[in-house]
């Protein structure tokens, strides 16, 4: 089963996306609710892969995505953010995420990326 670390300022999506993940065989190991929890958690549980909320409070995102992918140049990352933050994910795809989910979440966009992700 793929290990799957969740990241997200906001409890309510953090649930949405653990409870899709977890109904399409997925396991989440973990929950962080900003970059620099992320980064530990990370280095803890080394997860096969991370969703990751652009904006933040303490360290961002795209921050975050910097430190974990210093530390493990093959980690993978998706980035999850709002509408209207492109710039934000092109700077996140240029810094390494391997792709980009958009809020609300889409189960079928979700669990696509991530099986894309993953493969």
């Amino acid at each position: 089963m793929k290990k799957v670390l969740i990241v997200d300022d906001a409890v309510f999506m953090r649930m949405k996306l653990k409870d899709i993940l977890e109904k399409n065989g997925y396991e989440v190991v973990g929950e962080a609710q900003n970059g620099q929890e992320a980064f530990e958690k990370y280095q803890a549980s080394t997860p096969d892969l991370v969703t990751m909320d652009i904006t933040m409070p303490e360290v961002d995102g795209l921050e975050a995505l910097k430190l974990i992918r210093n530390f493990d140049g093959n980690a993978k990352v998706i980035m999850c953010s709002a509408m209207g933050q492109q710039g934000m994910v092109m700077d996140a795809i240029r810094a390494g995420a391997v792709d980009f989910i958009v809020k609300p979440f889409d189960t079928d966009r979700v669990i696509k990326a991530v099986d894309k992700a993953l493969s």
